[in-house]
Parts: structure tokens; sequence; C-alpha cells
């Protein structure tokens, strides 16, 4: 049986009363263009300041892009690597911005609780399991991280490993126990309803079409209606609006996919015997995690091409079957893909135009913590002019020569997913 073309999350989904279009003209202080992860925490940020006069733009649904389709891995630091951030910026600028995603994974607790969202939330850490058999890597990150930022993870002897994690193939592994996972899309739509719940004007199926400035206000028109607002957020990941070429041009919108089995009952302890999320060493990993009902959610692979569910079932089936070959035979209901948005510099970008619009964008990769922290920073400077966004003016809007930049960025994938092979053939 092919997989559904609808995702595990969005078959899943927590109902709630759609939103209706913008219809009309329409003022605010703030309008925000996006209803993912980036966009939600800035208007929850906003509302819980007291800035309540905010609308908020979603061409399609609640979590409809990356922010409904990822792994939904809740953890601290950028895809950059913390060795390159302490090479960029000096270690007190490096430790403030990784502080500043180890506060997001706190707050994203925090509002689980404080809203009752009902998002499957598993507070068990996470695991970074070696793929290949020599330490170093992890013994390396592990004292880094310990001596320059302050973090401890647990060493896990391939022993100690192999007994939660069921696998022949990794060897040794290091656990972060401040990490959790959730269901990523319901805690957007969790998300959400605080927002509207605090006075947020939120509105589906209202894709912004142009953002002009006008006197002191931006207007944002939609297909039916118009915001005015003294200031704007854009905020719409991969899937572009096409409102500020400068903004749109800084990213590439590259696919990861994922996918659900079928219920695996007693089987799943075959596998795991934990309820930590899972990811390995390479740089196209593999990233997996247990489901509430006994489905293994397994997510893997980069690239520029945005690839149907049976090709994505295929692909990641092959891949689960190299870890867990006890699974021959398990069937795939759920199949997916999305489009992320990177930057060249492989961090978020983030930052304003000192006339009101803002932008927060590329957080392929980093977890659902870095968008919690990019919502407050924006939050505090729109509610209060903080300037504790510009602790990213170092990673801004770089130009990823889009269709060129595609083809780079496949190309290095390849180059990285060679070496990975390689390395793993050299170790027999």
């Amino acid at each position: 049986m092919p997989p559904a073309a609808v995702s595990y999350y969005r078959a899943t989904a927590a109902p709630y009363v759609p939103y209706a279009p913008l219809s009309g003209r329409h003022e605010a202080r703030v309008a925000v263009v996006g209803g993912g992860y980036a966009g939600l925490n800035t208007a929850l940020g906003l509302a819980e300041r007291g800035v309540r006069d905010v609308v908020l733009l979603e061409r399609e649904r609640i979590g409809f892009g990356a922010s409904g389709r990822n792994g939904g891995f809740v953890f601290a630091g950028y895809s950059l690597g913390e060795q390159a951030l302490l090479d960029r910026l000096g270690e007190a600028r490096a430790r403030a911005l990784f502080r500043l995603t180890l506060d997001g994974v706190a707050r994203i607790r925090r509002r689980i609780a404080d809203y009752r969202i009902a998002c499957d939330a598993v507070d068990a850490g996470v695991i970074w399991a070696n793929w290949f058999r020599d330490p170093r890597v992890l013994r390396a990150r592990q004292q880094l991280l310990a001596e320059r930022y302050g973090v401890e993870w647990e060493w896990l002897p391939e022993s100690a490993l192999r007994g939660l994690v069921r696998s022949a193939r990794y060897h040794d592994g290091l656990y972060e126990r401040d990490a959790l996972h959730l269901h990523p899309l319901n805690y957007a739509i969790g998300l959400a309803g605080a927002a509207s719940a605090l006075g947020v004007r939120i509105h589906e199926g209202s894709g912004a079409q142009r953002l002009e400035r006008t006197g002191a206000q931006w207007r944002v028109r939609t297909a039916e209606g118009e915001v005015l607002a003294e200031q704007v957020v854009l905020a719409c990941g991969g899937y572009l609006a096409g409102l500020e070429r400068r903004i749109d041009r800084a990213i590439l919108p590259v696919a990861t996919y994922v996918m659900a089995t079928e219920p695996l009952g007693d089987r799943l302890e075959e596998c795991l015997a934990t309820r930590a999320a899972v990811y390995d060493t390479r740089f196209a990993f593999d990233y997996y995690r247990p489901l509430p009902d006994t489905r293994l959610l397994w997510g893997g692979r980069i690239s520029v091409l945005d690839r149907p569910p049976r090709a994505v079932q295929r692909l990641l089936l092959r891949d689960l079957l190299r870890v867990f070959p006890q699974l021959e035979g398990v069937r795939v209901e759920h199949a997916w893909s999305g489009l992320m948005s990177y930057a060249r510099h492989q961090m978020p970008q983030l930052g304003g135009d000192g006339h009101g619009l803002w932008w927060a964008q590329a957080f392929g990769g980093h977890g659902l913590s870095s968008t919690c922290a990019a919502g407050e920073l924006l939050a505090a400077a729109i509610a209060a002019g903080d300037g504790g966004w510009r602790q990213f003016a170092d990673y801004g809007l770089q130009r990823t020569w889009r269709p060129l930049g595609f083809l780079a960025a496949q190309a290095s994938y390849w180059r990285a997913g060679f070496d990975d092979w390689l390395k793993t053939r050299l170790e027999g």
C-alpha cells in the first residue's frame, strides 16, 4: 500500500475552528506574514508583552510549511556548530547566542505547560549516536560544550548505547538531557490558539501579495483585503512570499524527507528501549523518534528536490532498514517532504531595516528552539526597542544566487554524502 500523501502530523492534527481569511481594510500596530513558528512566536511574544494589536497572515493553514512537517526535535544550538561560532564571534558572544537557544528550550516547555498545548511532548532528551567507530568527534564536542559553553552531555559507551538503541550500526554516543520532542503541527496550532486568545488577529487563506511603504506605514495586500501597519515581520521560511527581493534571495528552500511507519506494538521495543529522540553523526544524518501510538517517525536526507510520497518512502525505508534490519517488512503509512529555509552561512537570519520592516528566516536544521528565540528577540525589539536581535548581525542577508545556488548546494550535499560513505567503507 503506498503511503498517504498527507503527513502523519496533518492526519493527527488537533481540530480547531479555522481562522477566517482577511477581508476588507484593517489597521494594526504590527503585521506578521507567515503562520509558522517564527511568525507565531513573534506574535505571541508581542501579545505577552501587551502588544495585542497584531494581525498574522498565513497563505495556507497554520503550520503549513516546515513548522508542521519537521522531525519535532527541541534542542539547543545551531547547524553551524559550536566551534564555528567561537571562531567567528569569540567566546562571550558565542556563549550568548547559544544561551538564546537554551532559553528557547525552556520557554517551549513553559508555553506547553502554561497554555496547555496538547502536542505529545516527550521530555526525555536526545541521543547523538556515532555512525563511525572513531569516537574523537564525540569526545571533542563533549569537551567543547562543557569547557566553553557550560553544557554537559552524558557519554554513552557502545554497550550502553546499544542497550537503548538496538542497532549494530552505532558506536558510542552522547546524551543531551535538556531536550525534548513533540508533535510539531499541534504545537504550532497551540501557539496560534494562545496568541489568538490574547487578542492577535489570525487569518488563514490570506497570502500576502504585495508589500509597500505608504507614508509612515506599511501596506500588506492580500487577495481580498489589506492591512496598514506600523511594523511588518516577514517570517515565510522556505515558502517565499515574493514581497521583498533582498530578503527572499538570501535563503535556499531545501527539502528534507520524513515518514511514519505503521503502529509497531511490541516490535518498537526491538529497536528502541528509550523515549529519547535519536540522530547520528553523519552530515546527512538519519533522525527518528518513537511516537505515542508505537509508530517510528523517521526522517533524513537533504535535497533541492521536493519529492513525492512514494519516492520519499523508498529512500527512507532503505535508510531505516540499514539501522534496524529487524523491521524488515514494516509498512510505511505516511511519507512526506517539505521545504526548509537555509542560509549560506548556516545560521538563522534575523534583522530589521530601521524603518519598521523585520525578517526572521533560515531556521532549517536548527530544531525548534531557535525559532522561539527569534520570536522573543523580535517581540522585544518591536515592543520595547530592545537591541538583542543585533546579536545576529554577523549572519545577515547573504545572497544565495538561485538557481545556481541550488546546484552548488546539491553538489555540496553529494560531496558530504560521499565523504560519509567513504569513511564508513574505510572503517569496514
